[in-house]
């Protein structure tokens, strides 16, 4: 069982930025991929981004304002998020694959609103 964290969501303006993090409770954190997906109200939840080894994926419509990162010696993995835009606002969800199994935290609201 992996536990993940979730942290760093809140209000901000169009044009803004955030950054969120993701602690998982994984001595052998390095091995996982790690995403972060989101879902809007009356929407399906959709990947933004993951890094698994040493790549990095984008949905296309975040590239160039967000950054995936991780650091393994704190269990922890970032998502910060620049040029934020209403269409943005959602819920951010961590979560982690290992092998087959897949975990997921308890998500973090992100609203951006003048």
């Amino acid at each position: 069982q992996v536990r993940l964290v979730e942290s760093g969501g809140g209000l901000v303006q169009p044009g803004g930025s955030l950054r969120l993090s993701c602690e998982a409770s994984e001595s052998t954190f390095s091995i996982l991929t790690m995403g972060w997906y989101r879902q809007a109200p009356g929407k399906e939840r959709e990947l933004v981004a993951i890094t698994r080894g040493g790549g990095r994926n984008y949905a296309d419509s975040v590239k160039g304002r967000f950054t995936i990162s991780r650091d393994n010696t704190k269990n922890t993995v970032y998502l910060q998020m620049n040029s934020l835009k209403p269409e943005d606002t959602a819920v951010y969800y961590c979560k982690a694959t290992r092998g087959v199994y897949d975990y997921w935290g308890q998500g973090t609201q992100v609203t951006v609103s003048s």
